[in-house]
């Protein structure tokens, strides 16, 4: 979608208000942070968000950032969202170096000053003020240049107008020009399996799905830990954090300018890369390695960070997190049980709380897995031989999970957010708990329901949905 097309797009629907976007620096530690202004910018396209939802009630993510005009103090916008600082800040470097991540705010573009303001939850997950911005858009420093063409932009589902649906955009990057069908096809078959799993699968008529191929000078993507660096359009990398799996696309600016070429609420990057991988942070984006056996799978399950701010439910596996204060998580699909008797969804009449699961044994075999999984990758072992373990352990997780007295149930079960004791998941298996061939769980349907309610507006849906 070339310069000329954005503008005539833009003055097609001049209704709508253009997209406005605040560019950011987050810059700090882990018991400090602040915030400095990068720049100003009028994206070329309208914005697509619901105009029936300004306002996010969700009460979901780390952060909040509210836009209320200026003169009166009237809230206009507002969304609840995560950010690679809230990461970083309880990794352990963050305990003794300061680091600084660019960050973007969207909403309408308003007609006259408005006042940014951004909230970060307390210690009681209530959300407090941490910093403000005028911003006028008549600033003779608003950004208004078109960005670098990106390429043609693909449809692959259309369902309605951007601002009465869910606008997911699926970025390529690390695609050199003639592996651009590659991506398509990798963009298809990554929606496919999507649109699989509910609530996605009855809620279709709700989503856009549309993708860009920036083209890359080489193919792929950079893995440091194995020497590998490129170049690539949106800058994905692994070993984020020191973690090997862990895909982030850290040059924000970057990013942005691509995405800003088609209309999006939510963006998934599709990375050229065999390697397991992938990651997800809610609101910003969520990344995938393509070329993995295990692509289909990620791409779903770090859709459900970025779409509705779950949590990741299993709790053997190694993260760079270290361990908070203990209080209730603000995601959908968690909880520490502060009532003891019951939990944050509704569960399965009779089920017992906590609900019993045979978990000593589960996480005596997955820590095995674990260990091997540590070897192969230490000695930079073949990918197929990775994809060999992840299929052994897939089999053995599904039969034994399957067998559970209360499999298929919701209860409180204990193991979650990577932790083994005190936190509980409200079913026994689920896409944010393991690689097996299982849906949402009932908590993780939910949350994901409520978000797409808030861009495409309330579904009739059908029981298998709930």
């Amino acid at each position: 979608m070339h310069a000329p097309l954005l503008l005539a797009l833009a003055l097609a629907a001049s209704a709508t208000p253009r997209t406005f976007r605040v560019d950011a620096f987050h810059t700090g530690n882990a018991t400090e942070e602040r915030f400095s202004l990068d720049r100003l910018v009028l994206e070329p396209l309208p914005f697509p968000g619901n105009p029936d939802r300004p306002v996010d009630d969700l009460n979901l993510g780390k952060y909040l950032f509210e836009v209320r005009d200026l003169a009166t103090n009237r809230l206009l916008y507002s969304r609840g969202y995560a950010t690679v600082f809230g990461e970083w800040e309880t990794t352990a470097e963050a305990k003794e170096a300061n680091r600084t991540f660019h960050e973007s705010f969207r909403f309408p573009a308003p007609d006259r000053p408005v006042q940014l303001v951004v909230r970060k939850r307390d210690r009681r997950q209530a959300f407090r003020e941490i910093w403000t911005l005028t911003v006028d858009p008549k600033d003779m420093y608003v950004d208004t240049s078109p960005p670098s063409p990106a390429g043609p932009v693909i449809e692959i589902l259309k369902s309605g107008p951007p601002e009465r649906k869910l606008d997911l955009l699926i970025l390529g990057d690390g695609y050199t020009a003639s592996e651009c069908r590659t991506f398509e096809a990798q963009a298809r078959k990554a929606t496919d399996a999507l649109l699989a799993v509910e609530p996605f699968r009855s809620r279709r008529g709700d989503l856009n799905v549309r993708a860009l191929c920036p083209p890359a000078r080489e193919s792929g993507v950079s893995r440091p830990s194995t020497g590998i660096h490129r170049n690539s359009p949106v800058g994905t990398a692994y070993d984020a954090f020191g973690s090997e799996r862990y895909l982030l696309a850290l040059d924000n600016r970057r990013f942005r300018e691509v995405a800003s070429q088609a209309p999006y609420d939510f963006v998934a990057i599709l990375a050229n890369a065999e390697t397991y991988g992938g990651g997800g942070i809610q609101g910003l984006y969520a990344t995938v390695a393509a070329g993995s056996l295990w692509s289909p799978y990620v791409f779903v399950h770090e859709l459900g960070h970025h779409i509705a701010g779950l949590a990741d439910e299993y709790f053997t596996s190694d993260v760079a997190y270290l361990p908070g204060e203990r209080i209730e998580p603000w995601e959908r699909n968690v909880t520490i049980l502060p009532d003891p008797t019951r939990p944050k969804w509704a569960v399965t009449p009779g089920a017992p709380i906590p609900t019993p699961w045979d978990q000593a044994d589960y996480e005596r075999r997955a820590k095995g897995f674990q260990e091997k999984r540590k070897i192969i990758r230490k000695r930079n072992g073949p990918e197929s031989e990775m994809d060999a373990l992840f299929l052994e352990q897939k089999k053995i997780e599904t039969e034994k999970l399957s067998a559970e007295p209360w499999a298929r149930k919701v209860g409180a079960f204990e193991g979650a957010n990577y932790e083994a004791k005190g936190s509980y998941r409200s079913e026994v298996d689920c896409i944010m708990f393991s690689r097996d061939d299982v849906p949402f769980c009932s908590a993780c349907r939910g949350a994901l329901d409520e978000v797409i309610d808030q861009y495409a507006g309330a579904h009739a849906r059908t029981s298998s949905s709930r």
